[in-house]
């Protein structure tokens, strides 16, 4: 009874695998019903080209990490923005120039000296000394000049202008300043610390020199505007002013100038629009505008880092503010900055290996079948022709 058993259940397994071949859909031919071609072989081989260079451009594709770029409305209004800036004056000495930063929040930073420095270059290019703000040397001038300014007992007369906190204006500058907290013009001539400074001589002997202005300034996140301008800036009356007057005699201000670069927030390794931007004029008194739109941007890297920095587009208008041209406006370069309230994320992203296998079978299958119909077309043909061939022999 029990070899009964086994027989039946052996003849019940043949059964279900006969049946199970019925879902066979690669159903196998009779190796003596297949046929072999010359066209058949070289379409295969052609095919095995094919499927090898698109697998290792799939390949690169999975390996390689793109930035997708996505838009969302920026809502840290209140930090502070970062100008990272390198520009080059030929024409004009450092001592002229003058770095301040206008917002519409009513914040101005005049003549910014803390971050931002001035390279005093010659005639033909080259750097002659870095300071940080201030310019010139001002220990240098007539003897004995140096230890009376040091002299604790020394107490400079600031000529009726508004003394500073210490009460007195022991340098050219201190006097400098006072009339400039007064609104009045400044005249270095008839300054005994002027004198004594050889600031004349000073201004002289610099007057042909030009100036590499670089550093970093902090502002309000804000529209607002940074320009490099000649003359001591200060603020009187609520507005923005400044003092031409100690150097209209002997100076012309021909802005012709080289932005290196400008960038906005954390620097990273993409171009700015102006950098290496050059304007070359012969003309006195020239105004340099670039309007400036500031996009923030964020970038997500795969391993976790987060970059926040600033993106920008500018456009640019130059104008002669010479009187006789009716223009009138201050000459220099101004950079007129707006605030973007849209805030651009780039996030890195890499093909997960799903992609990669669904890639390789849709290119394997799709090739395959392509090569079928044309092996199949080609096949066809040949017997086409061969068949009328033969029948132009018989006849």
């Amino acid at each position: 009874m029990s070899l009964r058993r086994r027989t039946s259940t052996a003849v019940s397994s043949g059964n279900l695998l006969d049946k199970l071949k019925d879902f066979d859909a690669y159903a196998k031919p009779i190796e003596d019903f297949r046929v072999k071609t010359v066209s058949g072989a070289a379409v295969t081989l052609a095919s095995a080209i094919v499927i090898t260079l698109l697998l290792f451009s799939e390949f690169i594709d999975w390996r390689s990490v793109t930035l997708q770029p996505s838009i969302e409305v920026d809502k840290a209004r209140k930090e502070k923005l970062w100008i990272n800036m390198n520009i080059t004056v030929p024409r004009v000495p450092c001592y002229l120039l003058s770095m301040d930063v206008m917002d519409v929040a009513g914040e101005h930073q005049n003549d910014i000296a803390s971050t931002i420095y001035k390279v005093r270059l010659d005639e033909k290019g080259n750097k002659i000394d870095a300071e940080k703000g201030e310019v010139g040397d001002s220990t240098k001038g007539l003897p004995g000049a140096v230890a009376k300014a040091k002299d604790p007992a020394y107490c400079g007369s600031c000529f009726n202008a508004k003394a500073p906190e210490s009460g007195c204006c022991n340098s050219c500058e201190d006097v400098q300043k006072a009339y400039a907290e007064m609104g009045w013009a400044f005249s270095a001539e008839k300054v005994e610390q002027c004198i004594n400074e050889g600031w004349a001589d000073k201004i002289a002997n610099q007057s042909r020199e030009g100036c590499n202005v670089w550093g970093h300034l902090q502002v309000n996140k804000v529209a607002g505007n940074v320009h490099l301008a000649p003359g001591k800036s200060f603020s009187q009356s609520h507005m923005h002013v400044h003092d031409l007057a100690p150097y209209l005699k002997d100076h012309k201000f021909q802005f012709t100038h080289t932005i290196h670069s400008l960038s906005f927030g954390r620097q990273v390794d993409f171009a700015n629009p102006l950098d290496g931007v050059s304007k070359e004029t012969k003309g006195e008194y020239f105004m340099y505008q670039y309007y400036i739109k500031v996009v923030s941007t964020r970038f997500n890297y795969m391993n976790g880092t987060v970059i926040r920095t600033n993106q920008f587009s500018a456009t640019e208008h130059e104008r002669d503010t010479t009187p006789r041209t009716g223009g009138g406006g201050l000459p220099g370069i101004f950079f007129n900055y707006d605030i973007s309230p849209m805030l651009v994320t780039y996030t890195e992203y890499q093909k997960p290996f799903s992609h990669f296998l669904t890639d390789v079978c849709a290119v394997v299958g799709g090739v395959f079948t392509v090569a079928g119909i044309v092996d199949s077309f080609i096949y066809t043909a040949e017997k086409t022709f061969k068949r009328k061939l033969d029948l132009g022999k018989a006849s």
